[in-house]
C-alpha cells in the first residue's frame, strides 16, 4: 500500500496544484453572492474529479485491467500518451504560466476568466457575471476540458485499478485521492464562509503568492509524473 501511495503522489500533486482552477475560484470569491457561487463551484470540481477518477477506475475494469491478468497491450501506450501529455503540460506551464497567471489574478468576470483559461468553452466568455449555475459549470469545466488534469485522474485510476487490492481497500485509495484533489479548492471556501467579505485580504494574498510561485511548483509536479509514466511505458516494451 505504501508503493501505491508513492505512485498517486505525483498525479494528486498535478491535480492540487492548479493554479488556473484555484485562481477561477478566487475570482468567484471575490465577486458578488460569494458564499452561493463558491460553494457551487466548489461542488463543480468535486463531481469532475470523482467523474474522472471513479469513471477511470470503472472503465479500466469494463476493459479488463485487473490485477491477476496480463495488462492489456494498451496500457503502456496509454501510459506513454499520458506521460507525453502531462509533459507538455509541463512545458506549456513553465513557458507561458506567469502570463496566464497573471492574467488570471486580474479576473473579475466569467469572460477574463475563460480567456486566461482557453479551455473551457466559449458560451462562458459571453457573460458578464458570476451566478450559481455559471460557477458550477466553471468549476466543473475547468477539471473536466483540461487534459492535464483528466491525464493526472487517468493515472491514479489505472495504478488503483493495477494494484494488487482488495475492492473495499482500492475503494478506500480512491475515495481518499478524490478527496485530497477537493481541498485546494475547499480551503478557500471554507474560509469565505467563515469570514465573509473580511476573506477578501486573504484571498489577495493567496492570489497574488500564486502569481509568483506556483506555476514552478506545477512544473516540477509535472515532469515527475511525465517522467514516471513514461518510464513505465519504455519498460513494458520488451525490446527496450
Amino acid at each position: 500500500m505504501i508503493d501505491l501511495s508513492l505512485e498517486l503522489l505525483p498525479a494528486l500533486l498535478g491535480i492540487v496544484a492548479s493554479p488556473l482552477a484555484v485562481m477561477a475560484l478566487i475570482a468567484v470569491l471575490l465577486s458578488k453572492n460569494a458564499r452561493v457561487n463558491g460553494v457551487l463551484y466548489l461542488a463543480g470540481w468535486a463531481c469532475a474529479v470523482m467523474i474522472a477518477v471513479g469513471g477511470g477506475y470503472w472503465l479500466f475494469g469494463w476493459l479488463h485491467v485487473a490485477p491477476e491478468l496480463d495488462p492489456p497491450q494498451w496500457v503502456p501506450p496509454l501510459r506513454l500518451v499520458a506521460g507525453l501529455l502531462v509533459g507538455a503540460g509541463a512545458v506549456f506551464t513553465y513557458r507561458r504560466s506567469r502570463a496566464k497567471l497573471s492574467a488570471m489574478a486580474g479576473a473579475t468576470t466569467p469572460e477574463e476568466v475563460a480567456a486566461a483559461a482557453p479551455q473551457l468553452p466559449g458560451w462562458l466568455q459571453a457573460v458578464a457575471s458570476f451566478t450559481g449555475p455559471r460557477s458550477y459549470a466553471l468549476g466543473l469545466g475547468i477539471f473536466l476540458l483540461n487534459p492535464v488534469n483528466l491525464s493526472c485522474a487517468l493515472i491514479a485510476a489505472l495504478d488503483i485499478r493495477l494494484a494488487a487490492l482488495s475492492v473495499g481497500t482500492s475503494s478506500t485509495f480512491m475515495i481518499v485521492f478524490i478527496a485530497l484533489g477537493i481541498v485546494p479548492m475547499l480551503v478557500p471556501v471554507l474560509l469565505t464562509l467563515a469570514k465573509g467579505e473580511k476573506a477578501g485580504p486573504l484571498l489577495e494574498t493567496l492570489r497574488a503568492w500564486i502569481a509568483r510561485n506556483n506555476g514552478t511548483l506545477s512544473t516540477v509536479f509535472l515532469s515527475l509524473l511525465s517522467f514516471g509514466q513514461i518510464q513505465k511505458s519504455l519498460a513494458a516494451i520488451p525490446w527496450f
